[in-house]
């Protein structure tokens, strides 16, 4: 199957019209099992997977020549070939859509329910007909094998201020062999409220996906409805978003840094780089109003524009970040304690990182050099000069790298798009659709790559919609990446990663 590329894959199907700005077809089960074996031979990558009471989505990129496309395949009998039997990437996402929409994978190999934890009043609540509740069962992780083999389960409650999930740590004395995760404990039902929402609502809706990316959830979304629609917004308007994801990302970044290495007991940097995203923060508040810059993006544009107050503390904490960041990174460089706790520690290996097409730092700190921003160029990136780090370690210690270079790159970014930032408008009004129309979008978030796509009714009205989290691609290889170190090792590389709860679970 290999000899055929994307683009011929999807000539294949039937092109849906009205869907922006990629391709979508409808295609046969016997192109969707091409599809599934493109993908187990690395000849594209999965981008998402998704249901609707009687279809199925799956949208791929061929990272080589920059396509993306989606395939759709009908499933009348609620049923359709597993992806996950040949690209394990997408089996969580197989019992994600099953439980939300009773669209069964058929070869599975993994048919334990994900999101349902046996709390619902209904079985499979999207579905055309939502079931009776089933009996509620105690959930099956992986048994426990070999002589001197034990388990450590941790959370989902946790000791700290944070969202729950479960680790399920199976150890050989203090060395771990394997870790299962088991999340849905935060999800929220983001799809079923989408469903009929306004475009007002849906953006707040989106800017609460997750908290700590709520300016690229709310770009995302707004840039997913402006290619449903066939429209751009402002060129003002997308040099202010860039400005407030290069901050969030800053703000990130600086909160990540610092809680690594206080998980490797080096509370020192926690502190110093608290009160620099403490910094940035109170800037978001006075030049966007919002600490975390939430609701400041809408479909059409944002909600303000910056003053020159703003402006004027923003390029201060520039100056302020850059003579007080290098000592940091120096720090961080020289302590051989750290070094130690970091460095090997929590690998991913490149054609693991590849096969999952993990993005962000996580991507980067092991060979993938995928960046939106760069690769799909969305307004105003394609006219700003910044670097894609890559690295090739993988462990700990890469990953605190790209984010210290993400940081540097952020900066000089901020002080482009203050110095490029062109006049006029910040938004235009909508056109109203006339007919029903979908748009596809993927955006760089501190984490990654982030995919929302939708389909809007007639009168705007938003008929579905879906978000892809980076970290669905990311949790999947916390677990390969604890394993041979120690359990004590386990905060380290999972605070390495950061994945979020409320965005994976949706």
């Amino acid at each position: 199957m290999t000899a055929m590329d994307l683009d011929e894959l999807l000539h294949y199907g039937t092109a849906a019209p009205r869907h922006r700005p990629w391709p979508r077809a409808t295609v046969t089960t016997s192109i969707w099992n091409e599809a599934i074996a493109g993908l187990a031979e690395g000849a594209w990558q999965l981008l998402g997977l998704w249901g609707e009471p009687a279809c199925i989505h799956m949208a791929l990129l061929e990272e080589a020549k920059g396509t993306i496309g989606v395939i759709t395949l009908d499933c009348p009998e609620r049923r359709y070939p597993s992806v996950g039997l040949h690209h394990v990437p997408a089996l969580r996402l197989e019992r994600a859509i099953c439980d939300l929409y009773g669209l069964e994978a058929e070869g599975t190999l993994d048919p334990r329910p994900w999101l349902d934890h046996g709390n619902w009043d209904v079985r499979y609540p999207l579905a055309a007909r939502p079931e009776p509740a089933a009996t509620r069962k105690n959930y099956m992780f992986l048994p426990v094998e070999g002589a001197g083999v034990h388990q450590v389960p941790v959370g989902p409650v946790h000791a700290g201020i944070i969202e729950p999930g479960h680790f399920r740590i199976t150890a050989n004395g203090e060395t771990v062999v394997r870790l299962e995760t088991r999340f849905g404990y935060v999800h929220k039902g983001i799809e079923g409220l989408m469903a009929g929402a306004t475009l007002a609502s849906g953006a707040r809706f989106a800017a609460r996906t997750s908290g700590d990316s709520t300016v690229a959830y709310g770009l995302a979304f707004a840039r997913a409805v402006e290619a449903a629609l066939g429209v751009e917004a402002p060129a003002r308007a997308a040099w202010l978003r860039a400005l407030m994801a290069e901050i969030e990302r800053l703000a990130n970044h600086l909160g990540d840094f610092g809680a690594i290495c206080n998980d490797a007991s080096f509370a020192l940097m926690l502190a110093h780089c608290g009160v620099l995203r403490e910094k940035v923060l109170r800037v978001a508040h006075k030049a966007f109003g919002h600490r975390l810059m939430r609701d400041q993006i809408e479909p059409g544009g944002v909600t303000r524009d910056i003053d020159n107050e703003g402006i004027a503390a923003i390029r201060a904490l520039v100056s302020d970040i850059r003579a007080r960041f290098p000592a940091l990174v120096e720090l961080y460089d020289n302590t051989a304690s750290l070094q130690d706790r970091t460095v090997t520690t929590g690998t991913v290996k490149a054609d693991l990182v590849r096969q999952f097409a993990a993005g962000g730092f996580v991507g980067r700190a092991g060979s993938r050099a995928f960046d939106a921003r760069r690769n799909l160029a969305y307004p105003p990136y394609e006219r700003l000069d910044f670097e894609v780090p890559v690295l090739e370690a993988g462990d700990v210690n890469a990953r605190v790298w790209i984010r210290i270079r993400e940081i540097e790159q952020s900066l000089a970014l901020v002080t482009q798009l203050l110095d490029g930032m062109p006049q006029g408008e910040v938004r235009i009004d909508l056109p109203v659709a006339g007919a029903a129309c979908e748009g596809m979008t993927l955006v760089e978030g501190f984490r990654g790559d982030i995919l929302v796509w939708l389909r809007l009714n007639e009168d705007n009205s938003i008929a579905r919609c879906h978000f892809r989290d980076p970290s669905q691609f990311q949790w999947p290889l916390v677990e390969a990446a604890i394993e041979d170190n120690i359990v004590a090792d386990f905060p380290l590389c999972n605070k390495s990663f950061n994945c979020s709860y409320s965005g994976h679970d949706l």
